[in-house]
């Protein structure tokens, strides 16, 4: 890069320099005022001496910093995480208003579409050849659900979002609006206020999340972001699509990008999960939909002030008018307020039906409900379509357009909610309803092949197996209780309201066919209709169950019952893939390998069975647990695997960083969009990958797995050292999650669920699941292959968008990583032969892994191919790394015994504030 290029670079980032340089002082400013001088000064030394061990490595800045932390008196260790804690929150919120802020930019100065938006992506089909036709058709069948889920790395509570939200908000208004020196002074002291209010809000929950908890927190970004960027989203879609097309045609979209939810229905290993708390989400998520529908209509109503002795209506909404209940003479020539308003009546009157309580203006008189969500909407087409015709085009497309779009992808239920239970529950539920119903049918004796035989007889018949006569026990009574819930949910709010249930854990045809069996007894599956109404979807998790995944399918597609279950649900079968499981078991890039591979094979299955596949992909926030950026994530899936439809999980804090901002969430759905219509429409080179490069891939996976198995599960001790070396055992806790840690009461890593296990390893710096491994199987490679196996890693990376997206993914937790951190993490350990044993181990992995990804990318450092990141985790370390460093000593405290209520604050906090810095960590 030339010098000049360099300053014009430099000069970009100078508004974001500026921002968190404001945001420092004012949050500087107030810990002086709340706390004294005297603990401001600490912070500052605290912070300066890390950068100094962090930049330099520096021996004595080590020492330094250890006899700081050891005199730190215990009144001052919370300002000190805290101060951090809300500095590294801060600069957060400045990088993304700086995102949004050069996105402006290039908007402003016509620059070219950038990658991830959809005019990018309609620009690539443009001059791909591909015309109105074959756009109309993939938007008839796409499908794209986001599925928000709660797990136990969500640390922000509300009140603090809502502080940042407000910030951002702030900040946003300095750089779109320009200020006078007066104006912009109110607006710093708002800001002032702002980070008082921050400082003084606790960043803790003093109780335990329920799960109740966790469905009104998840509710909020409906609120931030969802309820109006979505309809915003499509309308800009839509504009876009008829400013393109051939001849002037308006595209009517249908709502493929809708959202989907976990909360209040993933019983895997959550006890507090009910059929009660289903219904309980479901009733929360109607509340929050009603009262945004009541607004905007009421809001609508006031607006819509068109009199017809100044236009004309259709006969449609004269009629609608007319059967409107409100009767006020002043409005007697204003039609289009009057149906407004009969709307907004008719809306209160069904919220009061479901037993919700509706905020908002009283309806002026009473009418009937809505019998279902599509006659709302049918109503909103009747004005929408009079003000059309009757030449107000510019009224129809406003917030009365946006509002229509929002029935359609809302409806009266807002998300679908996923239910998921583990295999092992569903066997022993069924197991107990056949031996009430046949004495010594003994299900769980059989194999696998008398099992299938037992299901398919239950399936070919009506008769239910459950009595009322008989006491079942209470996990097959709780477990009837869900599918009964199911069936009286959609009655109400409609088949959308839940519409997949999940089995964790499949590992064969009888899994599947067990779920089937359970539906059937409360009326979701009709065996004399072959009419399904939920989807019937397998979760393959680990390794072992990847590699059988494409079996397992080939057989039930081949079952006839079974598959005209399918053809029922439009001939689509969803396969849902865990990321976080199989990284767990097998490490990061055999877990990534074996995916791809199930994918491949998945993929010729059910085109032999000539059924859709829809892939649900369990991929967690961190690239651990197959996080990393969604775009590339998308594009780099094999040839076939993408076919209009996807479904993927948002979770734990990257929900948050994705979706509390309006702005963001919106690039984010539309990114999602933009993905799936490029992996679907334009023919990729790497669609077949060279045979060179699946042959490279088996071989460098072999050795990363053998790599990675003998660490974690042959290496004698590793338990006890995993669990001494970070804080897994303080995390559970951290009232962040209604779900315990392990899923049975042990520390064995076999038995602890994957985001604790990937979250721990963040915290303390090691980000091992993100990487291990991969050192010691290119090494090993190379020792086999020499320079031309170098060369063809090379070329795998410039030509393969699979190992490119890896190595990226990879490159940035090692970015992200410190051993040197790690090391202070390390000395927690109290068994020095065993510490000195493994953190070698680790450390020259670590150095290996970096050797390698950059032999192979080209870098000069970590990140040099992504400078966006680079800048990003700059402008986070001053703040994150000192966290690390007091989390370290407060730990050392807290495990020699010192049970001060503030040692165990302290550590909860630097936890919260870690995380949030991370911000991909869970």
């Amino acid at each position: 890069m030339n010098t000049q290029n360099f300053l014009s670079e430099q000069d970009k980032d100078t508004p974001l320099r500026d921002d968190i340089r404001m945001l420092g002082r004012i949050l500087g400013n107030t810990v002086r005022q709340q706390e004294g001088a005297d603990v401001f000064d600490l912070i500052e030394r605290i912070r300066q001496t890390s950068i100094r061990f962090h930049r330099d490595d520096d021996l004595d800045a080590r020492h330094e910093l250890e006899g700081m932390l050891k005199e730190l008196a215990r009144e001052n260790a919370l300002n000190v995480v805290r101060a951090f804690s809300f500095f590294s929150q801060l600069s957060n919120i400045a990088e993304d208003e700086h995102h949004i802020r050069r996105s402006r930019a290039h908007l402003r100065a016509g620059s070219a579409p950038r990658e991830g938006s959809m005019a990018h992506a309609l620009d690539l089909a443009t001059h791909a050849g591909i015309g109105d036709d074959q756009l109309k058709a993939f938007f008839s069948t796409a499908m794209i659900r986001p599925v928000l889920t709660a797990h136990p790395t969500e640390v922000q509570r509300k009140s603090i979002l809502n502080c940042q939200l407000r910030i951002a908000q702030l900040l946003d208004e300095r750089d779109r609006v320009q200020l006078t020196p007066e104006e912009e002074e109110e607006n710093e002291e708002s800001l002032r206020r702002e980070v008082l209010l921050l400082w003084e809000t606790r960043m803790l929950r003093l109780t335990k999340l329920s799960v109740v908890d966790e469905i009104a927190n998840g509710l909020s970004f409906y609120d931030y972001t969802f309820l109006r960027e979505l309809p915003k989203l499509y309308a800009r879609l839509e504009d876009q699509l008829a400013a393109r097309s051939q001849n002037g045609e308006h595209f009517d979209l249908p709502s493929f990008l809708r959202m989907g939810s976990w909360i209040g229905g993933d019983r895997d290993g959550n006890p507090f999960v009910t059929a009660d708390i289903l219904r309980r989400a479901l009733q929360l998520q109607a509340q929050v939909v009603f009262n945004f529908y009541i607004d905007e209509a009421n809001r609508l109503a006031t607006r819509l002030s068109l009199s017809s002795g100044l236009v004309d209506v259709s006969p449609e909404l004269a009629a609608l008018a007319e059967r409107s209940p409100y009767r006020s003479a002043h409005t007697a020539d204003e039609p289009y307020r009057r149906a407004m308003r009969g709307i907004h009546a008719r809306l209160w009157a069904t919220a009061l039906q479901f037993g919700l309580r509706p905020t908002g203006r009283l309806p002026a008189a009473e009418a009937e409900p809505y019998p279902d969500a599509e006659s709302f909407r049918v109503d909103l087409d009747v004005l929408h379509d009079s003000l059309l015709k009757h030449c107000s085009p510019a009224l129809a497309h406003g917030k009365l357009r946006e509002l229509q779009r929002a029935a359609s992808v809302f409806g009266f239920h807002l998300a679908s909610i996923d239910v998921r239970q583990n295999s092992d529950v569903h066997e022993r539920t069924v197991a107990e309803l056949l031996e009430a119903a046949h004495p010594g049918t003994q299900y769980l004796a059989k194999d696998e092949e008398g099992r299938i035989s037992i299901l398919l007889q239950e399936l070919a018949t009506p008769r239910p197996l459950s009595s009322p006569s008989v006491q079942y026990s209470e996990e097959t009574t709780g477990e009837l209780a869900i599918f009964r819930a199911i069936a009286e949910a959609q009655k109400i709010y409609g088949k959308c309201c839940v519409q997949n249930a999940i089995i964790s854990k499949t590992d064969g045809v009888s899994d599947m066919l067990e779920l089937a069996v359970l539906l059937k007894e409360v009326g979701l599956l009709r065996p004399h209709e072959a009419r399904l109404d939920i989807n019937i979807i397998p979760l393959f998790e680990t390794i072992g169950d990847l590699q059988n995944a494409a079996g397992i399918m080939d057989r039930i597609l081949g079952i006839p019952a079974f598959r005209a279950l399918v053809s029922s649900r439009d001939e689509a079968q969803e396969c849902m893939l865990g990321y976080s499981d199989s990284n767990k078991d097998g490490g990061f890039l055999t877990s990534g390998w074996e995916l791809y591979k199930a994918e491949i094979q998945l993929i010729g299955v059910f085109r032999k069975h000539g059924v859709r596949l829809r892939l649900f992909h369990g991929r967690g926030g961190s690239v651990g647990r197959g996080g990393g950026p969604s775009y590339q994530a998308i594009l780099a899936q094999p040839g076939g695997a993408v076919q209009g439809q996807i479904r993927l999980t948002e979770q734990g804090e990257v929900i948050a960083s994705k979706y509390s901002n309006p702005e963001v969430g919106r690039r984010n759905l539309e990114v999602l969009a933009a993905a799936t219509l490029e992996a679907t429409l334009l023919a990729h080179p790497e669609a077949a990958p060279r045979p060179e490069y699946l042959a490279a891939m088996d071989e460098l996976s072999d050795h990363a797995f053998k790599a990675y198995r003998e660490l974690v599960y042959e290496t004698p001790g590793f338990e006890q050292y995993f669990w001494e070396s970070t804080v897994i055992s303080e995390i559970a806790n951290l009232n962040i999650g209604s779900r315990p840690a392990s899923r049975k009461k042990s520390t064995a890593i076999e038995d602890l669920r994957a985001i604790p296990w990937v979250f721990s390893w963040a915290q303390s710096r090691v980000m091992l699941p993100g990487w291990f491994g991969f050192g010691s199987a290119v090494k090993a490679y190379l020792a086999k292959h020499g320079e031309a196996g170098m060369q063809l890693l090379q070329a795998m990376n410039c030509e393969w968008s699979f190992f490119t997206t890896q190595l990226a993914n990879m490159d940035m937790v090692l970015a992200k990583s410190d051993l040197a951190i790690a090391s202070r993490y390390a000395e927690l350990v109290q068994d020095e032969a065993l510490r000195n044993s493994i953190f070698p181990r680790i450390k020259a992995e670590w150095e290996a892994t970096i050797e390698v990804l950059l032999a192979i990318t080209g870098q000069q450092e970590l990140t040099d191919g992504n400078p966006l990141l680079q800048r990003s985790i700059r402008n986070r370390l001053p703040y994150l790394n000192p966290l690390n460093h007091v989390q370290v000593e407060l730990l050392h405290r807290y495990r020699e015994g010192n049970e001060d209520d503030r040692i165990r604050r302290g550590i909860l906090l630097s936890i919260n504030g870690i995380a949030a810095g991370l911000r991909n960590s869970g």
